[in-house]
């Protein structure tokens, strides 16, 4: 199935240390899960996955002083 056929999106899921780390994915599970293939098990202890926010490309340089 082509990626074209299933939109992605951005998502900032909120950190324990106050910042916020990027995720893309069809939705806020799927971004939360492509977290889990690049970052280890000590980093994903500090994410927490269900305290998002959905943001668009173009909106990301609004957000780049959040990210950790």
């Amino acid at each position: 199935m082509s990626s074209f056929n299933n939109p992605h999106h951005l998502y900032l899921f909120a950190m324990k240390n106050g910042k916020k780390k990027l995720g893309y994915g069809s939705d806020p599970q799927d971004a939360y899960e492509s977290l889990k293939l690049r970052l280890s098990e000590r980093e994903m202890a500090g994410i927490y996955a269900d305290q998002y926010i959905k943001i668009s490309q173009r909106k990301l340089r609004q957000h780049i002083h959040e990210l950790g």
